[in-house]
């Protein structure tokens, strides 16, 4: 495969800050622990907090809160808050967090054609 260099790999960058500006920093940001899971689950539309929690298993609360910032820092998600006398918050994603959805369903395809231990030496 050969692309533009620069859309493979970015410029350094500061320790712990993420960036989605190449085919490498987008891979390592969707790939970070729970974020990819997350943006399945937000792909069936808004969701509350608990919601979210209730459906990831395993995600603790602090977790779970610093992946949705991320996102919502990047501009995939947006958060909504109704009626401030409610408190009812909402986490959506934007346009470009659901045009991530071919993405995440390319990557279903592969785990279910192939997975990560599909090699039984016949291939």
């Amino acid at each position: 495969m050969k692309h533009k260099e620069e859309l493979i790999q970015s410029t350094i960058q500061q320790k712990g800050l993420s960036r989605c500006d190449s085919f490498h920093g987008t891979i390592e940001f969707i790939g970070k622990r729970w974020m990819g899971i997350i943006i399945y689950h937000l792909l069936d539309g808004p969701k509350r907090y608990h919601e979210l929690l209730a459906e990831i298993q395993g995600i603790s609360d602090r977790l779970l809160t610093e992946r949705l910032r991320e996102l919502e820092a990047h501009g995939l998600v947006v958060k909504k808050v109704s009626e401030p006398t409610s408190r009812k918050v909402e986490y959506e994603l934007t346009k470009i967090g659901n045009d991530l959805e071919e993405v995440i369903s390319a990557i279903f395809k592969w785990v279910k054609d192939n997975g990560c231990n599909a090699y039984d030496g016949k291939k």
